[in-house]
């Protein structure tokens, strides 16, 4: 990958993720996992999710709804970014709705709980 491949990545994983998140992740790089974050940033930002089919909101929701059916942690950082992309909360309930037929209530279940934490959703 070139140097442009990672500063577009950096550009679109600042404006999905927000500046403060990716500062931090950066900050915390060790020559033990530079690889490692040059790799994602190249990969899934300057190229998976700067490619022009999708736009950034669905990304965001399929993103969401692969993260919630295998039980991932990053969940919650994808929805806490989906604010950054315009993704509506109730978009998110219906990804999440998805995920349950697809991936089963057990996995749909806990990605609400996480939901609830993350937007602030209110009884």
């Amino acid at each position: 990958m070139s140097d442009l491949t990672f500063e577009r990545g950096m550009r679109v994983r600042t404006e999905v993720l927000g500046k403060e998140h990716v500062e931090r992740a950066m900050a915390s790089t060790t020559d033990f996992d530079a690889d490692f974050q040059r790799f994602i940033t190249e990969t899934a930002w300057g190229s998976l999710w700067a490619r022009p089919d999708l736009d950034r909101r669905t990304r965001s929701l399929v993103t969401i709804a692969i993260l919630a059916a295998l039980g991932r942690e990053e969940l919650r950082l994808h929805l806490r970014a989906s604010q950054n992309v315009g993704v509506d909360p109730r978009e998110i309930s219906e990804t999440l709705l998805h995920v349950a037929v697809y991936a089963g209530i057990p996995a749909a279940n806990t990605a609400f709980a996480e939901a609830k934490k993350e937007l602030g959703a209110k009884p």
